[in-house]
């Protein structure tokens, strides 16, 4: 049981309006309190709303299972979204749905692995029940909110709490210790509870729309560990004109999001600390190239603000707009620090 409902009637501070342990010449008045049985029938009723649109994905590379994790139904043409790194990797794609059934292919469509989302599509789409996605832009901290997914392979699970902070902005993490210098912006921040296994599950309000797409594996910057109370979201406007975008295009062709051109690292100092953004690579033909980023080069700053990490590049990067100019700082190989200036290109779909 996720509540404990009751008979408000049965609460004394309903019937005589005291505190239950206030003494009778007191006059201590306790507020009126919301009947627990309504609140409870709120969340019963998101839950049972977004429940069946909530879906499980086994990805498989090979005939050999990779992981698990979780899904949204997106339309009645079969499309599931989900995070981009819960299908990184896998060929062959098994969807099932909460509320039971046989399990069922899919596909591939596309990815947006800047923004961590990817849409599938079921071949069998008898069934189905599509989400309702709100608005994000009308989400308030403090508001209740749902968490539903497939944490560790327990299908249909829901968790709750209530936004906490709105327009994070957390560096995206890498699997192979390169960055682009991206971060994932926007984010919603909750305190219900995002497991493994909830990735790409619903952040629900109790209207039962869908506020968002849950992202487990956030990390946080300094400790590389997750914490309790600290979770993710993608904002659902987000996920709506990306899922779009695939859908039609196959991949992401309209971003807001800037970037140097560059492939990064982190450069350590003798004494094993963080000492700046070394250049690993860059586009060809790509402005950063242009304006003299070179492989080696190491940048300490933008626009004045350092950049002793990759994580610091991003969340500077994350402030830019697709063709601002930034004032790039950087130390050369042999010791010596110049300022370019750089005309920042907008993120790709790939």
């Amino acid at each position: 049981m996720l509540f404990a409902g009751g008979d408000p009637s049965a609460d004394p501070r309903r019937r005589s309006g005291r505190s239950p342990g206030a003494g009778a010449g007191s006059g201590a008045v306790v507020p009126a309190v919301r009947n627990p049985t309504a609140l409870e029938a709120d969340y019963r009723r998101g839950i049972a709303r977004v429940l069946p649109s909530v879906v499980q994905i086994v990805t498989k590379a090979d005939r050999k299972e990779l992981g698990e994790g979780s899904g949204i139904v997106y339309d009645t043409s079969g499309h599931i979204v989900t995070n981009a790194h819960v299908v990184a990797g896998a060929t062959d794609f098994d969807v099932s749905l909460a509320t039971g059934g046989p399990s069922r292919t899919a596909r591939l469509v596309g990815t947006y692995k800047p923004g961590d989302l990817a849409v599938l599509e079921v071949r069998d789409r008898a069934g189905l029940v599509p989400a309702a996605f709100g608005d994000s832009d009308q989400l308030a901290i403090g508001q209740i909110v749902l968490a539903m997914g497939n944490p560790l392979g327990l299908s249909g699970s829901v968790s709750d709490g209530i936004i906490s902070g709105l327009g994070r902005s957390v560096p995206f993490q890498p699997e192979n210790g390169a960055s682009s210098g991206t971060t994932i912006n926007g984010l919603i921040q909750t305190t219900a509870a995002i497991n493994p296994g909830n990735s790409g599950g619903a952040l629900v309000d109790l209207d039962g729309e869908v506020a968002g797409v849950l992202v487990a594996n956030v990390v946080n910057a300094q400790t590389g560990s997750t914490l309790p109370g600290i979770g993710f979201a993608i904002p659902s406007n987000t996920v709506t004109d990306v899922t779009r975008q695939i859908i039609r295009n196959g991949r992401v062709t309209r971003t807001d999001r800037a970037t140097l051109g560059i492939t990064t690292q982190t450069v350590v100092s003798r004494r094993g600390r963080p000492a700046g953004v070394g250049v690993v690579r860059t586009a060809e033909g790509d402005g950063a190239a242009r304006a003299a980023l070179r492989p080696g080069s190491v940048i300490v700053s933008v626009d004045g603000v350092p950049t002793l990490t990759v994580q610091d590049l991003a969340r500077v990067l994350g402030t830019f707009e697709p063709g601002d100019l930034a004032r790039v700082r950087l130390r050369r190989p042999d010791g010596s620090t110049v300022t370019t200036t750089v005309r920042l290109g907008k993120i790709s779909g790939d």
